[in-house]
């Protein structure tokens, strides 16, 4: 019997749709498990024999515990390979809930419990989750009354808490059990107390979390089922509140009948119940093991009897578990039910079943006699919940970086031209999104995709393909891709391998060699290991298939082999072995931690029999399928081989050829193991289809059609794509899906469309690719189809591709992205197509069905305080606010200026800003009624720049989609935007509503509500009806109520979704501009009196409004409302002054007070307004003032109209008081006072910019209106420059918000919100689009309006994620020591600071020449006396203790030891200053470093060519030997050469410098550079052959640079000029000294190709012989270091003619304007760049030993000693030391510049960096120290910076001793000295001081004296005659 047995067994498992309703998969189940709790201990017996013993107890009944067993994963997989498709979990009430509140949880249980169902999920089983099964939480035994909430409460917490990975249910599995432990009562009522659990549980189930197909059932015993269903609760139950009945069953072998009994009774409940078997258990079954077919034939007859819909049943009882060890734990079925394949085969033909036709007849059958109606119809329905969208990228298409940071090289960069002409295709740069995250996730959040698919660059991984160091920076550069997305809610689906192979494999063969299956498992397992905790979709590789056919096969791809008979399939043996191993590797040892998903993405086409007819044909058609998808999906899906249909053809095509045509490599059975079954998913990418005919005629020349014995044809019908082998055959898609349903997946692999698109051509329309979009609605819908009316489980549809990229040998021409890229400009800016924005309809809706919209709640604004009372008093004149002006204007601009790192308050209101006539367009569509803007732009003669109008505009009204991508790829939080009335009341009355205008405000408002952005809506931004304007416009009183009954409508029709609206958007303007000027609509020209007409009638029309939705509205919708006013700020010309404050003041109240007074503070204009207004009337013998009044009624009901203060302002202006003409009036001359700009803020299209003003400004609100909560409505720049690279505005931005956070952080101005203006560029009224100020640029050129991001969209993205600016981790300030030893020293040089420029026998140097040349030295100072050091070596030795330093950094003239530069003389004199300096050092333990050259050449030398001839290299070696001799038995520390760059460029260059020579810029610096280099290595040869032993020193050379950041990051170009702008400053001199003794091959290619570009024959840039680079390269025992500052740097092109330095380095550069300033233009204060610079030559020259030997900071016309920029550069910049040292750069020294002001070269003495004052006033010259001599000293003391947190420091402490002992030997200076005024002087100079001071303190009395007799004489004038200037405030007005 025991074939029978088997049988009936196979024929159950394989029931499928007995179930008419089920699950969408409709897959019978077959139900395994729970775990029990001896399977820990005994796992040798059968499931089934433990099965009764499972109600025991607890001890029986695994209860989850953390970590889960080992063997769980191998368990449960064996469990899935045993038939098995569900697990049952019984979840432990009392242990998830042990207080019985789902309020206090178990959390660790949960977490513990959520592991084990992902566990089984991941096995591919389903969980079958029951609620209850035993012991009942305290709680809940109490009583039946409150048992069912306390259940509906559980319930509804593990469906919260599981309901993700469980979608079928049972509330209790055992009724009697439960009953037991309730308290005492009937049981019929703890039988209805159940049921109402059971129901609430029901309900809540399917009214909040059911899934599609999720399903909840309740477990009753079968042999009570007959009296359970007697119980009416239970009865109605069974009826209404399951999804089907599930059954315990006890089945005895003896009593058949009875359970055909009791299964009959189910039919007496309506209707027709579907029935799982949950638990079956056998009872006096003595010989079922061995004679089962019996009990199972029952069992079936049972199950199918009078039409019971059974849908799965228990299969424990068949289960055989064993254990081999603790690890290792499977089980399988019982001995005698385990059948071979083949003979299931033999089975199912035994039971009469006839052999299935193959997949892919059955298939082409189905859809054979389809008419093209049918086959073509439209399906309106939507995709399953859940369904994945997404786009997809390839690392080699849009990366670029191809060689960044230490990427290697991929067989893609091989195949790259090796001489790429500018703008040919290659994928070095491609689309450069290696720098473009932040650009390309924006874009991403703009389409609304939930998977991203992309691809991981192995070589940016593995530089050389082996897993032995990974590039750190390509790892960074990946987890930011993976965090970015996840933080904007994007699934990362990672590709493991895209084609991209790295070249160094290749170069071992590749995928034909064995080997590179151990590298890809590595480079995996890394993947894994490192992403694998936040990626769950992984791909191992990409379409293999291309790489196999095209790479190997036909050579078209990467890398280039052509031999399709052997290469291609050895390729794809290797490939399959690969994958199998990754998913082998993922699934042993990290699927159980990190609970992903590992597939295969493979490629086909559909085949299509050419001639249907012909049998040929379709086997043919079958054939192809085989070799295009089963060649990898047959052994991964089916059965671990390659297809039979494969096997055979090749097999007979070698049988028909004298010699094999192809070889195809045999799987080991091991091998076959492992490759089946290897996928979590089947990832299908799709492309077209083909017709199929078999092979015309048979051929032994291998190719791939030949092999596979098929040709392939395309219908001409079919419509063509720009590319040749894609063909639009939407319906394609469909077939292959239910192909590879029936043929691999058999409903147990879901499939992801992982690639379907098509491109276009560069020739076609590049943004309205309407083409594609037909494309993509077409297949998404055949799609639809297969998912939907065939059942395929298909789970995403991932569109090709997201952005424009390179297309192999196609390069850059088939454009397949769904955002065109433009690849001539360096930016790669991206700009949407239609296909994206129709992309992005389809994922809203899902699929096809009409969008409806959800009436979502809407996003909250700033959560408002309870509503501030207005002031009720007037302002003063001028206003209290005038402490502004105290407290800012006298800020010292380094503070002012100085950048702050903080974040705004959590729910800021984050937001952009447009206008309705500036973007929407469409001026007279679908009835729309003009405005008197329209009227105004379509007038001749209207001074519109160009005579634009804004009748397209952006065309917003018919690109909403457009729009709001932009808005979610900002994140922003609001989007202030204004309606047109025109637009909804064409002829401005509510008697004519426009239903399509209304509607485009609906779906604008929706779509934001819908992308949780609020709306914040202006209902009146200067576009009047012109119907209204024709009855007088705002001069008609009845506006009033116009404007109200339009208020109104919006109210009652947008406000249950807008809770902020603005009635006016900045009034002031309209009402001078309109009606004063005349500049605007209506061009009204009456400066003095409509103005203020005008405004009167807008603040009652804003009150009027206000007080409608105050008591009709708000209620209900509960919003806010104000009206936004602006200003600029008006800063005093002078602060001292009363009257200039007094006009700035008054500016400030014509311009905001005169809204903001009445409405903010007493219902009435500004005292300053009404009297200057008044008083001027009066003088122009006026009756009564132009300014109307408000009547008392009016002030009260105008008064405390806004709940908040809406601002918009963009600059500032200096203000000072004038008396204008009196007629004509004019509301501009009011105000009595002149505004102007200072002509040093930066510019921009309209104003110039002064962020500083906006923090006074918020601050001058607070003070004059109160805390109102505060919101900027409008800021932003204006730019004439239309390109995306606007970093102009970035920095506009930048510093505008961090003066906005300043006043909200640092002065508790309550600021909400901020708005940028604007969304992007528009109509900017007389400007029309020749000011741009968008974030966004739009091509109004061209007729699709396409909108780009520009880079200020990019960084304002950032400053919303952030929520403002933080301070980044690494400038976090570092306490800490530098390492033990460190050198500290101060700096100077001798021509700086030695003067005596004659004396003692001195010969001339080129800077003692250049400085007596006219206008060469600024004020034409020179060096003669300096700071005469040559006579103060005392005093500079006091200077240097005071710095606590240990080492003096100082040069020696070279024209003082050798008068004529040469050793003809030697200067005993001048040599005898340098000893006497020395020994003083020496004496106060300080060590000299003695620089040899800082650019003082004798001019004797310079007259004979000076650097430029060859000969000074041996005077100088011959200067150094004689200071060697001379002083190196004391000095132990040398520097060859200061900054030989500045030498080279700026002596030789430029000519700013000496010897001042600039007319061989293309020439004379290299010759000079290329001398140098050689002087100093005969320098150092010389000390060291010569001196280094018996003089034990170091010797090396100072090289200076800045470093450079990429002005743009994400611009690749930007990021080579940065990196050149370095290699030309800072490698041209390190690069032959510190690596291979020759120039960096940056610059020997660049001026090399500029030189032949210009018609030479040779590069300007001499050449080193071999010998010299051998003598030259290692010739350094440190680096000496000088840095000061940062540069921002991007690409600038010169002309192949310019000859220069500059044209030959490319690069431009600028700076940060929110970087702080020094008294150096060059010097900017950027700290962060000395670590990163430290960093680079680290990294660039191996880690040398480093000292700096200059870094410090310039300040101008500084007077006092407090130096409080020169501490924060000190302080910041040796911190980022500090931290150097901390990254392992080997720092030794730091060197401060300087010591003391001195002459500064060419600046004279203005520039000063000492950290001592000299008085170049007092002929004595005192070195006096600064604050930032005392800083620094407690540095030195310090070494470092002790951690305050630890306590004071000893070396802080004022008596701490020096590092340096006194100097005894020092006498000249040592008078005695006394403390004065914070200072040291000596008696003489206190002295004098103290009778300074007492001469200016008599002084002062005398003058306060006079001033009190001059106060009290005006004030008793006043008292007696009015004002002359101003009437009194009580006047007749």
């Amino acid at each position: 019997m025991e074939l029978p047995w088997n049988l009936a067994f196979i024929v159950l498992l394989s029931v499928s749709c007995w179930a008419l309703d089920w699950a969408s998969d409709r897959n019978f189940i077959s139900a395994a498990g729970p775990l029990p709790y001896d399977l820990l201990h005994n796992l040798s017996s059968p499931l089934g024999s433990q099965g009764s013993n499972f109600a025991a107890g607890d001890k029986d009944m695994y209860v989850c515990r953390q970590p889960l067993p080992t063997f769980l994963p191998e368990y449960l997989s064996s469990v899935h390979a045993s038939k098995a498709t569900h697990y049952k979990v019984f979840l432990p009430w009392a242990h998830l809930l042990p207080a019985g509140s789902s309020k206090k949880p178990d959390q660790k249980v949960v977490q513990c419990y959520r592991r084990l169902l992902a566990a089984i999920r991941t096995a591919q089983l389903q969980p079958l989750v029951t609620l209850h099964h035993q012991t009942l939480p305290a709680g809940a035994i109490q009583g039946s009354e409150v048992f069912a909430d306390l259940f509906a409460d559980y319930a509804a917490f593990a469906f919260q808490s599981f309901g993700d990975l469980a979608e079928i249910w049972f509330t209790f599995s055992d009724l009697e059990a439960v009953i037991t432990e309730l308290p005492q009562e009937s049981r019929s009522s703890h039988l209805q107390t159940l049921t109402d659990a059971h129901r609430k549980a029901y309900e809540i189930y399917h009214e909040k979390y059911a899934s599609r197909g999720g399903k909840l059932s309740v477990v009753l015993r079968a042999e009570a089922l007959s009296e359970l269903l007697l119980e009416p609760s239970i009865s109605s139950l069974a009826k209404d509140a399951v999804d089907f009945l599930s059954l315990d069953l006890y089945y005895k072998c003896q009593s058949e009948a009875s359970l055909l009994q009791e299964l009959s009774k189910l039919q007496t409940t309506e209707p027709k119940v579907e029935v799982f078997i949950f638990s079956l258990k056998l009872q006096d079954c003595p010989s079922t093991r061995n004679n089962p077919a019996g009990l199972l034939s029952s069992l079936l007859e049972a199950i199918n009897k009078d039409q019971v819909l059974t849908i799965g049943f228990d299969i424990n009882t068949f289960l055989s578990c064993s254990s081999s060890s603790k690890e290792s734990t499977s089980c399988s079925l019982t001995d005698n039910l385990s059948l071979p394949a083949a003979r299931e085969k033999d089975l199912e033909t035994a039971v009469g079943s006839s052999p299935p036709s193959s997949a892919y007849r059955r298939v082409w059958e189905t859809f054979a006699n389809q008419s093209r109606a049918e086959r073509d119809a439209f399906l309106q329905d939507v995709f399953p919940e859940g369904f994945l969208w997404g786009v997809s990228t390839g690392a080699f298409n849009v990366e670029g970086g191809w060689a960044e940071d230490g990427r290697g090289a991929s067989v893609w960069d091989r195949l790259r031209p090796q001489k790429a002409t500018k703008g040919q295709a290659t994928p070095e740069v491609a689309s450069d999104s290696y720098h473009k995250v932040d650009v390309d996730i924006a874009l991403l959040r703009g389409l609304r995709v939930q998977v991203y698919k992309f691809s991981i660059s192995w070589s940016r991984i593995f530089p050389t393909g082996h897993g032995h160091n990974p590039c750190p920076q390509g790892v960074s550069y990946y987890n930011k891709l993976i965090d970015s997305l996840l933080d904007s809610h994007i699934e990362p689906m990672a590709t493991l391998f895209h084609w991209d192979l790295p070249q160094a494999l290749q170069d071992h063969g590749g995928w034909q060699n064995e080997s590179v299956v151990d590298a890809f498992l590595d480079y995996a397992a890394f993947c894994f290991s490192t992403f694998g905790d936040r990626v769950k979709l992984w791909v191992t590789f990409h379409e293999p298939w291309v790489m196999s056919y095209a790479g190997y096969g036909t050579g078209q791809h990467a890398p280039g082999i052509s031999d399709p008979g052997v290469a291609s399939f050895k390729v794809t043996h290797l490939v399959l072995k690969a994958h199998a191993r990754a998913w082998h590797h993922y699934n042993s040892h990290h699927r159980l931690q990190q609970q992903g998903r590992v597939g295969i993405v493979l490629n086909s086409d559909w085949a299509e029999p050419l001639a249907p007819e012909s049998l040929e044909d379709l086997r043919a058609s079958e054939r192809f399928l085989h070799f295009m998808l089963g060649w990898f999906a047959h052994p991964i899906f089916v059965d671990g081989d390659y297809p039979a249909a494969l096997r055979a053809q090749i097999q007979q095509i070698n049988k028909q050829c004298p010699s094999p045509v192809a070889q195809l490599p045999e799987f080991t059975e091991a091998e076959k193991q492992l490759l089946k079954g290897s996928a979590d998913f089947l990832g299908l990418s799709h492309y077209t289809s083909r017709l199929i005919s078999k092979a015309q005629q048979d051929t032994c020349r291998p190719s791939y059609d030949a092999i596979g014995g098929f040709s392939q044809h395309v219908d001409p019908a079919w419509p063509q794509t720009s590319s040749p082998w894609i063909r639009v055959v939407p319906w394609g898609i469909r077939r292959l899906l239910q192909f590879v349903s029936l043929e691999y997946t058999r409903g147990k692999v879901p499939i992801y469309l992982a690639g379907n698109g098509m491109p276009i051509g560069e020739s076609e329309n590049l943004f309205d690719d309407s083409v594609r979009v037909d494309y993509f609605n077409q297949y998404i819908n055949e799609v639809l189809k297969a998912v939907q009316e065939d059942s395929v489980d298909v789970r995403s549809y991932i569109a090709r591709s997201f952005i424009d990229g390179f297309e192999g040998s196609s390069g850059y021409s088939q454009r397949f992205g769904l955002h065109h890229v433009n690849f001539n400009d360096s930016s790669k800016p991206r700009t949407p197509r239609k296909s994206a924005y129709f992309f992005t309809s389809i994922i809203e809706k899902n699929g096809f069905l009409t969008k409806v919209a959800k009436r979502l709640p809407p996003p909250s604004t700033a959560s408002l305080p309870p509503k501030i009372r207005a002031f009720n008093f007037p302002s003063e004149v001028p206003s209290k606010s005038k402490v502004i002006w105290e407290k800012f204007s006298n800020e010292p601009k380094f503070e002012r200026d100085l950048f702050y790192h903080g974040t705004f308050r959590d729910d800021f209101l984050w937001g952009v800003s447009s206008s309705a006539y500036q973007i929407e367009g469409a001026w007279d569509a679908d009835s729309k009624g003009p405005s008197i803007w329209d009227n105004f732009t379509h007038t001749p003669g209207n001074n519109v720049k160009d005579n634009a109008t804004g009748d397209i505009a952006c065309d917003s009204y018919n690109q909403l989609d457009a729009d709001l991508n932009m808005l979610r790829a900002l994140k922003v939080k609001a989007y202030h935007f204004s309606i047109s009335w025109s637009r909804i009341f064409p002829t401005g009355r509510n008697s004519s509503i426009n239903q399509k205008g209304v509607e485009y405000y609906n779906k604008l408002i929706n779509g934001l509500v819908a992308s949780n952005i609020c709306p914040m809506v202006t209902l009146f931004h200067w576009d009047l009806p012109q119907a209204l304007q024709d009855i007088g416009g705002w001069e008609n009183h009845s506006l009033i109520e116009l404007f109200n009954s339009y208020a109104d409508f919006c109210f009652q029709t947008f406000g249950d979704r807008v809770k902020f609206w603005l009635t006016f958007n900045d009034p002031a303007y309209h009402a001078w501009l309109g009606y004063g000027s005349g500049d605007f609509p209506p061009n009204v020209k009456d400066p003095g009196w409509a103005p203020y007409r005008i405004g009167h009638a807008l603040i009652k029309a804003h009150a009027r409004v206000y007080h409608t939705y105050d008591e009709k509205y708000r209620p209900e919708q509960k919003g806010v409302i104000s009206l936004s006013l602006s200003t600029h700020w008006a800063e005093p010309k002078s602060p001292e002054v009363p009257r200039d404050v007094e006009a700035a003041d008054r500016m400030l109240q014509f311009s905001l007070g005169w809204f903001a007074h009445p409405i903010f503070r007493n219902g009435d204009y500004p005292d300053a307004m009404k009297w200057k207004v008044g008083n001027r009337s009066e003088l122009q013998h006026l009756a009564t003032s132009r300014l109307p009044i408000f009547t008392a009624e009016e002030k009260r009901y105008i008064r405390a109209t806004a709940d908040v203060f809406c601002l918009n302002t963009y600059s500032s202006r200096i203000v000072q008081h004038t008396t204008p003409r009196l007629n004509p009036s004019s509301y501009i001359d009011d105000q009595e006072m002149v505004a102007e700009e200072d002509p040093s803020w930066p510019s921009t299209a309209m104003d110039r910019a002064a962020p500083w003003g906006l923090r006074r400004l918020l601050n001058w609100i607070k003070e004059e209106y109160g805390d109102f909560p505060i919101y900027i409505t409008e800021n932003g720049a204006g730019l004439t420059n239309p390109k995306v690279e606007d970093t102009e505005r970035i920095f506009y931005h930048k510093t505008y918000i961090n003066e906005a956070l300043k006043a909200y952080r640092r002065d508790g101005v309550d600021l909400r919100g901020y708005a940028a203006w604007s969304l992007m560029d528009s109509f900017e009224w007389l400007n029309g689009y020749t000011v741009k100020f968008g974030l966004y640029h739009v091509d109004f050129n061209n007729v699709n309006r396409p909108r780009t991001a520009r880079a200020s969209a990019r960084y304002y993205a950032e400053v919303v994620a952030n929520n403002g600016m933080p301070l980044p981790k690494e400038d976090e300030f570092l306490y800490g020591q530098f390492p033990e030893g460190f050198f500290w020293s101060a700096a100077s040089a001798a021509y700086q600071i030695e003067g005596a420029w004659r004396a003692d026998g001195k010969g001339l140097s080129i800077w003692d020449t250049f400085a007596h040349t006219p206008l060469k030295v600024e004020n034409n100072d020179n060096g003669d006396v300096a700071c005469d050091s040559y006579h103060k070596i005392a005093e500079d030795v006091v200077a240097l203790q005071n710095l606590g330093v240990s080492h003096y950094r100082f040069s020696i003239s070279w024209t003082r030891v050798l008068p004529d530069g040469t050793t003809k003389f030697i200067n005993d004199a001048g040599l005898n200053y340098y000893v006497r300096l020395i020994d003083a050092l020496l004496a106060a333990n300080i060590k000299p470093q003695v620089t040899i050259y800082h650019w003082d050449l004798p001019q004797a030398l310079q007259d004979v060519g000076g650097w430029e001839n060859e000969t000074v290299i041996q005077r100088f070696k011959e200067y150094a030997d004689v200071l060697f001799q001379r002083l190196g038995d004391k000095v132990k520390f040398w520097i060859t050469l200061n900054e030989p760059f500045v030498i080279a460029t700026q002596g030789y260059g430029y000519g700013t410098a000496a010897p001042g020579i600039s007319f061989r810029p293309g020439t004379a610096p290299y010759i000079v550079g290329h001398n140098l280099i050689k002087a100093h290595a005969e320098a150092w040869h010389l000390y060291d052959d010569k001196y280094r032993t018996s003089q034990g020193g170091v010797i090396s050379i100072t090289i200076n640079s800045d470093w450079a950041e990429p002005r743009n990051p994400s611009n690749q170009e930007d990021v080579e000029a940065a990196r050149r702008y370095v290699q030309f400053m800072g490698g041209w001199f390190a690069h032959p000294i510190f690596k291979n003794g020759d120039y960096n091959e940056v610059m020997k290619t660049r001026i090399r190709d500029r030189s032949l570009a210009a018609g030479l024959n040779k590069s300007r840039l001499p050449e080193f012989t071999e010998s010299e680079k051998k003598r030259i390269k290692g010739t350094y025992d440190f680096f000496g270091f000088n840095h000061y500052t940062t540069v921002l740097a991007y690409n600038l092109d010169y002309g192949s003619n310019n000859s220069s330095f500059d044209a030959d380095r490319g690069v431009a550069s600028i700076t940060d304007r929110t970087w702080p300033d020094s008294g150096s233009s060059w010097l900017k204060m950027t700290p962060f760049g000395f670590r990163r610079i430290l960093n680079w030559i680290k990294e660039e020259y191996d880690n040398p030993p480093i000292y700096v030997t200059e870094n410090g900071v310039s300040q101008r016309g500084e007077t006092s000693l407090k130096d409080t920029p020169r501490i924060y550069y000190l302080r910041s910049y040796i911190n980022e030391a500090l931290k150097a040292v901390q990254d392992k750069v080997d720092l030794r020294g730091y060197t401060v510049w300087s010591v003391m002001d001195n002459i500064e070269w060419a600046t004279g003495f203005a520039e000063r960096f000492g950290l001592h004052f000299v008085n170049y006033t007092d002929l004595s010259l005192p070195r006096i120290p600064k604050a930032s001599a005392k800083f620094y000293a407690s540095i030195t003391r310090c070494n470092g910076f002790p951690d305050p947190a630890a306590g004071p420091h000893p070396c802080l402490q004022p008596d701490a001793a020096p590092t340096v002992s006194p100097a005894p030997t020092i006498s000249p200076v040592r008078e005695d000295k006394v403390p004065f005024l914070g200072l040291t002087l000596g008696v003489t100079e206190a002295q004098t001081a103290l009778y300074v001071l007492f001469s200016l303190g008599l002084l002062g009395v005398c003058v306060v004296a006079l001033l009190s007799y001059m106060h009290c004489r005006r004030v008793r004038q006043r008292k007696t005659q009015p004002g002359h200037q101003e009437m009194s405030p009580i006047s007749s007005f």
